[in-house]
């Protein structure tokens, strides 16, 4: 399933552990926002290693499409939609 991640978190630091995280996962697409393409279960342990670093004022949100969307999706410019599975291991 394809998942959008999309984050905006107020220290500097935090932002880079989670992007760092996340490049572990996916592809960033935009500055804050990552494309995965995980199973049930790897989108529940993601979101439970994301939740780790947030603190007060800090907001992550998980995006989970459908196939039929991921082919619906329209993009302009940049990089085009994740498609690549075996990209992602942890």
């Amino acid at each position: 399933m394809l998942c959008i991640v999309a984050y905006d978190i107020v220290n500097d630091g935090t932002r880079t552990q989670i992007a760092n995280e996340l490049e572990n996962w996916g592809s960033r697409v935009q500055y804050s926002v990552f494309e995965c393409d995980l199973t049930e279960r790897r989108t529940k342990e993601l979101s439970r290693r994301l939740a780790r670093y947030l603190a007060a004022g800090d907001s992550i949100r998980i995006y989970r499409l459908c196939e039929a969307c991921r082919e619906r999706t329209i993009t302009h410019g940049g990089k085009p939609v994740t498609v690549d599975k075996k990209f992602y291991q942890v």
